[in-house]
């Protein structure tokens, strides 16, 4: 990859411009897309961003773009590498409109995928009659911590070290690392965009934490510590129950996923006999606030696109998962809605009615159909 490669970044909330103004300090053409004229209007007026940063090894400045458009096709058709950074509930939209414009070639990523993304953006962008030879692949978790300062201005607060990324099929995945590799260090290989999908802790730490403290956070605006104070040895026992749900759904899909405690060690160090343990042994956790309101995306964002996806998958494999079910029925109940109708599904992603040696041979290979010299493949997976 050289520095002429293009990307395009759909989404211009706080991690869409990070990433638009990085990738443009670094040399590449960008062209930015959103959704909603509204978060475009300052810079259209300028076609830059103003990147802060305290980051060591980060520059900052004004980022100059090459386009800022409310045409998804303008911004599609000029890239090569197409970077989704809009709240997983906006994949399906996304991939619905760009699906007209992606042709042979061209890379898309999800940042991140949350449950299910690449799965249903594929399924969508498939639907919508759209056959091109595109690849698509998720990230794990977006790789800025990120907010938007004001408008045409971001600050970024850090970079993570290493975020796994993962194609389908699976065994395309070191050509995405390969393709980013030039822009970013920090993307490696993921096992495949199950293990990507299912080892997003999110779905743990944040909708029954929020739902759990919906008088505290509704009486006070949010004003205690989320983690601190919002998971008490009873809360943390709870959470504890649905990542053992997560897990096992890994497990009957044949893959190996890490326990919400083991990922605190592997990604800050914090170690505990206990998830609630290990979350107060977390020097990271401290100092930050619980949401102003229930209306977060902690239960908006995570709810139907992490939530629903494992305990949807659950169900077609035969694994119970009571305790998701519980936080995504309280979740209905508080916000009026029903997050089964919304969120993603084994039908949405395009696993619904397939075996499970044909869910492995999609994530793996690419196709649900599963050749006979193909088998063992699937059966080692």
């Amino acid at each position: 990859m050289n520095q002429n490669k293009r990307f395009a970044v759909l989404g211009a909330g706080n991690g869409g411009q990070a990433m638009a103004a990085h990738l443009s300090l670094k040399g590449f053409p960008v062209s930015l897309w959103n959704r909603s004229p509204g978060r475009l209007a300052s810079v259209l007026k300028t076609h830059s961003i103003q990147l802060v940063t305290e980051v060591d090894g980060l520059e900052g400045g004004r980022a100059q773009l090459e386009l800022v458009t409310e045409d998804i096709g303008k911004a599609v058709r000029m890239a090569e590498i197409v970077m989704v950074v809009v709240p997983a509930t906006g994949h399906n939209d996304v991939a619905r409109q760009a699906a007209p414009y992606l042709t042979d070639g061209q890379l898309i990523v999800l940042n991140p995928g949350r449950t299910g993304g690449a799965l249903e953006f594929l399924k969508t962008v498939r639907s919508s009659g759209n056959k091109a030879e595109i690849l698509v692949a998720e990230a794990q978790t977006l790789i800025y911590a990120c907010r938007a300062l004001n408008p045409g201005q971001v600050k970024v607060f850090g970079i993570k070290n290493s975020v796994p990324v993962a194609a389908i099929p699976a065994h395309r995945t070191p050509e995405v690392v390969t393709a980013l590799s030039a822009a970013y260090a920090e993307f490696v290989p993921g096992d495949n965009v199950m293990k990507t999908s299912l080892d997003n802790i999110g779905a743990i730490f944040h909708p029954a934490v929020t739902i759990l403290n919906t008088a505290r956070i509704e009486s006070t605006r949010g004003d205690f510590e989320y983690y601190i104070e919002g998971i008490s040895r009873s809360v943390a026992q709870l959470l504890e129950r649905m990542d053992s749900e997560r897990v096992q759904v890994g497990a009957a899909l044949g893959f190996n996923c890490i326990s919400a405690r083991e990922w605190l060690y592997l990604a800050y160090g914090a170690s505990g006999k206990t998830l609630f343990d290990a979350i107060r042994a977390n020097e990271g956790y401290y100092g930050i606030k619980a949401p102003h309101t229930v209306d977060t995306r902690y239960i908006t964002e995570d709810v139907p696109a992490s939530l629903v996806p494992i305990a949807s998958i659950g169900e077609q494999l035969g694994v119970p998962c009571p305790t998701i079910r519980a936080i995504i029925h309280l979740a209905n109940l508080i916000h009026g809605c029903d997050y089964w109708q919304t969120g993603r599904t084994v039908r949405s992603m395009g696993l619904e009615g397939l075996s499970l040696r044909e869910i492995q041979h999609l994530v793996l290979m690419g196709s649900s159909e599963v050749k006979e010299q193909e088998v063992k493949v699937a059966e080692t997976a």
